[in-house]
């Protein structure tokens, strides 16, 4: 069923078209970052449920929100601290490992969308999932713009929100980590597009002058 004509499903339909002119066959990893606040992952999963309009499309999802380390890895690298969620609060080799990688391969290889439950801290037992030749993923998370990272993506999108802080007692915190990771990685000049997600129902695309 088709879903009904909103401002924000229009603005979602026209950049699934553009990902699809480009990448209508094979794999898609479709990268979404951006921060909590902005309204992201949900985001995500709306440009999903675009993609899913046709019916004979395959599309995942996951989230780097469960490829987090647990709470003793991450102590090895030092008391709670924005630094720490950085660099260390992820595990990328995880996500390429189980996830990027075995998805990215035109086969039959097995992969899994979910690997680490941080509310429970404890490791998900694992699904195994596979996917036809044609088929898309879309993950979204923190971060994702980061150089370990680079390469793997065919689209990324970066979704952006002024529209309030989060007043979680951790969100100083992460919006350091978000500061850092700002600083060293610009990943405004790293995305495919940029989105003002301010307004949700009427999204916006941001075209930067990256002369």
């Amino acid at each position: 069923m088709r879903l009904p004509s909103t401002p924000r499903v229009e603005f979602l339909r026209a950049l699934a078209d553009e990902i699809l002119h480009n990448y209508g066959k094979g794999r898609t990893i479709i990268a979404v970052d951006g921060t909590d606040e902005s309204g992201r992952s949900r985001f995500a999963d709306d440009l999903g449920a675009v993609l899913r309009d046709d019916d004979d499309r395959t599309v995942f999802r996951a989230s780097l929100d469960f490829f987090q380390r647990s709470v003793a890895e991450k102590n090895r690298f030092g008391p709670p601290s924005p630094e720490r969620e950085y660099r260390y609060g992820y595990d990328y080799s995880a996500l390429r490992r189980v996830l990027l990688e075995p998805f990215r391969m035109d086969g039959s290889a097995g992969f899994v969308t979910e690997h680490f439950d941080a509310q429970r801290d404890a490791w998900i037992e694992p699904t195994w999932l596979t996917a036809p030749a044609d088929a898309i993923l879309v993950v979204d998370g923190r971060f994702l713009h980061r150089r370990e990272l680079h390469g793997l993506w065919s689209f990324s999108i970066l979704v952006e929100s002024h529209a309030g802080d989060d007043p979680a007692p951790d969100s100083a915190q992460r919006a350091a980590a978000d500061l850092l990771y700002v600083a060293e990685v610009s990943p405004r000049e790293q995305a495919d597009a940029v989105v003002d997600n301010g307004s949700p129902a009427t999204p916006t695309r941001l075209f930067l002058d990256r002369c």
